[in-house]
């Protein structure tokens, strides 16, 4: 190669024409494309069924003693052993010796009976105030790339092993949240896309009673909303390998809401789009089915991530230790407060003139995370970070450790991966990274429940 002085020139020079031209393939036309997703198709199945069983199902791991007093239930391992000894009614374990391992649901199962008769003072069951709904937890960022799935995978999977009753709803049309619990979607009616349309075709149907009354003409509803209105949203709900959480998937088709709900819109100015979600969860009752619900959002602020926003109770909006992750955090901050500030100034406008109270968004608490974080090479830009989000961004920072990027690479939670496949400080460190994470949502959670049963007492008194 031609040198400058010493060195080599950059690959960047050189290049010959003739030669880059002959390797160039025919030129691209749009099946290629179908090929490309077909190829791409097969080789995700194979992928993903590495990390499942034999028959293509993914199913979850059990749990040493070890780990089920360390983690799940804490009480001392020569305790647990004498408690299951005195009462052969209790899950045994399978193993020999004092190495039992447990299923999630023998867990849960040891959990009720050391609640019912363990150390008053432990916490062998979550905090969770009976008659309340319960938490929606968005996680969104605008930007891809920052963890946003992982994170929502691993607080999923933190609050089913703490006890919590979960659903996911995966909005994101890529389907990474669905392929992570094993969730089979066959097309854009087993997604989320149902509730918006059947929230739509409610609205039509109203607005329908009127105009009849009126002596007007019907709004006709098209085959999409008559179906539609025949879906409940408890039907699109899919159990997982995870005893205690359950899923509503997504796959490609369900971006096309991002087409239809603006369409909708157009048809009807009065419908509140960004309701949809909210209320096909209130109406249904999942809220009272779940102690938490976790919405994964698509990289974008279209309308399903605004539903997702409108439905939440807490938001979660995890970014990297990176100028350009700030930047575009930031940004998105910015376009929230736009998009929701011109809902706001829109409907009380009209609320305003029809004698109705404003309509306001809020949520119970706002957080940024940061991801994927390298301590030796990002505290500095972190610090400055969380100068500038101060009470907005958590404390803790997300390692990205080994065990992490092996889980990422196998498809799993890290919860799923067995620590045996480890060392153990190597085990621990990984888990700490979203213990830690799952610790600050957790005590959200707790708090607003708490302020929520607070303001019920007081509105009963």
């Amino acid at each position: 190669m031609t040198s400058f002085g010493k060195d080599p020139l950059p690959p960047y020079f050189g290049i010959d024409p003739e030669q880059a031209a002959g390797r160039l393939v025919e030129p691209i036309h749009t099946a290629r494309f179908a090929k490309a997703a077909a190829f791409a198709a097969r080789g995700r199945d194979e992928l993903a069924k590495s990390g499942h069983a034999p028959d293509g199902n993914k199913r979850l791991r059990r749990f040493s003693t070890w780990e089920v007093c360390r983690y799940l239930i804490p009480v001392a391992p020569a305790h647990f052993r004498r408690v299951l000894k005195n009462d052969p009614t209790l899950p045994q374990g399978t193993g020999e010796g004092n190495s039992k391992w447990f299923s999630l649901e023998e867990v849960m199962t040891l959990r009720d009976h050391f609640a019912e008769e363990g150390a008053a003072h432990r916490e062998y069951r979550p905090y969770r105030p009976e008659g309340l709904d319960a938490k929606v937890i968005a996680v969104a960022n605008f930007k891809g790339g920052v963890g946003k799935t992982s994170t929502c995978a691993h607080l999923a999977m933190s609050a089913a092993l703490d006890g919590y009753r979960v659903l996911v709803i995966d909005l994101d049309s890529q389907g990474s949240m669905t392929s992570i619990m094993g969730g089979q979607v066959q097309d854009e009616w087993q997604t989320a896309f149902p509730i918006l349309a059947r929230d739509y075709a409610q609205h039509i149907s109203g607005e329908n009673k009127v105009r009849t009354a009126r002596g007007d003409a019907p709004i006709p509803l098209d085959e999409t909303l008559t179906e539609a209105l025949e879906v409940s949203p408890r039907n699109l709900i899919q159990t997982t390998h995870w005893s205690n959480i359950d899923l509503i998937g997504a796959q490609l088709n369900l971006y096309w809401a991002e087409f239809q709900v603006p369409v909708w819109r157009m048809q009807s100015r009065g419908w509140p789009l960004w309701d949809a979600l909210t209320n096909g969860l209130d109406d249904s009752g999942i809220l009272q089915d779940y102690d938490i619900v976790l919405l994964d959002t698509p990289p974008a602020l279209g309308y399903l991530t605004i539903n997702a926003l409108a439905a939440a109770d807490i938001l979660i909006v995890p970014l990297g230790a990176s100028f350009l992750e700030f930047d575009s955090t930031g940004r998105f901050f910015d376009m929230l407060y736009s998009t929701f500030a011109s809902i706001e100034d829109g409907e009380n406008a009209q609320r305003r003139h029809a004698g109705l109270p404003d309509v306001k968004f809020e949520w119970d608490a706002v957080r940024t995370l940061i991801t994927r974080f390298d301590a030796a090479q990002q505290t500095d830009l972190a610090n400055v970070i969380q100068a500038y989000f101060g009470d907005l961004m958590t404390t803790f920072r997300q390692d990205m450790t080994a065990m992490v990027g092996q889980a990422g690479e196998q498809v799993n939670g890290i919860y799923e991966a067995d620590y045996r496949d480890f060392n153990r400080d190597t085990y621990v460190r990984g888990r700490e990274a979203f213990d830690r994470t799952w610790a600050e949502v957790k005590e959200l959670i707790v708090g607003a429940w708490w302020k929520d049963e607070q303001e019920a007492k007081h509105g009963e008194a």
